[in-house]
């Protein structure tokens, strides 16, 4: 994927950048595929704002991702690739010789045409899918589940990827892009590769209008508020927050406090923490 750079055209177009899409192979997205996502847009049941700086936004419709890839082989074509505007890496069409159709995570280097498979006994070549037990060591892997059969939870974003660093007993060690190590069952499925759009994290807004699109409302500085409004409003013109520590609207801590439960199932599987 290419970078495309505006000149200073305007105030919106001083470095603002956007992909140059030469990836997608058609705007004309799979019918059967498409669903509508009601957005509640911060709001819980009742209508109270539980999520700050989310509404408005650009009409769109979710296109339904077969992270579990679950048709053991049977083989499947590369049809097209496209923009998903749920997420940022794209995705692709396959056409399986049984003629069901779905769509999976674009993997990088997957062009149209080529043929996947899932399976335990397949190859290792970018596009399928394996139990983690039967890739070999040192391999990249993206879409990968936490439990059987539960589908690709994991490693989904563009441009990302995990390695296989060990094998002992029924878990299997993972590095993951976030530099944390841990252990995952060996039957679980991972697919082969490094999610597409690599260059999606190098994108400039540009412009508070371009979040607009994205549904994104405007955020407002706790500093800048008064003190009711927020713990670190108040003082006499450009005041510090006045606390040994920032805290959120509510007085919890903020920035760089490690919010995970320390009782949490899952954290013996966690050999080295994310830094």
């Amino acid at each position: 994927m290419a970078i495309r750079l505006y000149k200073a055209y305007t105030a919106g177009t001083r470095n603002r950048t956007v992909s140059t899409f030469d990836e997608i192979t058609t705007n004309k997205p799979e019918r059967s595929l498409l669903v509508h996502k009601h957005s509640p847009q911060g709001h819980n049941n009742r209508g109270i704002i539980t999520s700050r700086h989310r509404g408005g936004g650009h009409k769109k419709r979710y296109r339904i991702i077969d992270f579990k890839r679950n048709k053991w082989d049977i083989e499947a074509k590369v049809a097209s690739i496209e923009y998903d505007p749920y997420r940022n890496a794209r995705i692709a069409l396959l056409h399986y010789q049984d003629g069901d159709k779905r769509y999976i995570i674009h993997p990088r280097s997957l062009q149209i045409g080529t043929k996947v498979i899932s399976g335990p006994n397949v190859p290792i070549e970018v596009g399928n899918a394996l139990p983690l037990n039967n890739i070999p060591l040192g391999t990249a892997v993206h879409n990968i589940e936490l439990k059987p059969n539960k589908g690709g939870q994991i490693v989904r974003a563009a441009g990302t990827y995990a390695q296989i660093v060990a094998k002992e007993g029924n878990f299997i060690t993972i590095k993951l892009p976030s530099s944390e190590v841990r252990m995952i069952n060996k039957k679980c499925y991972a697919t082969i590769g490094q999610v597409g759009n690599i260059n999606a994290n190098n994108i400039t807004i540009g412009k508070a209008g371009r979040n607009r699109w994205l549904g994104k409302r405007p955020k407002v500085r706790g500093v800048v508020m008064n003190p009711i409004d927020h713990p670190h409003g108040g003082g006499e013109g450009r005041s510090p927050i006045g606390k040994p520590h920032p805290v959120t609207p509510w007085g919890k801590p903020a920035l760089g406090k490690k919010t995970r439960n320390k009782k949490k199932y899952s954290n013996k599987y966690i050999l080295r923490r994310r830094k």
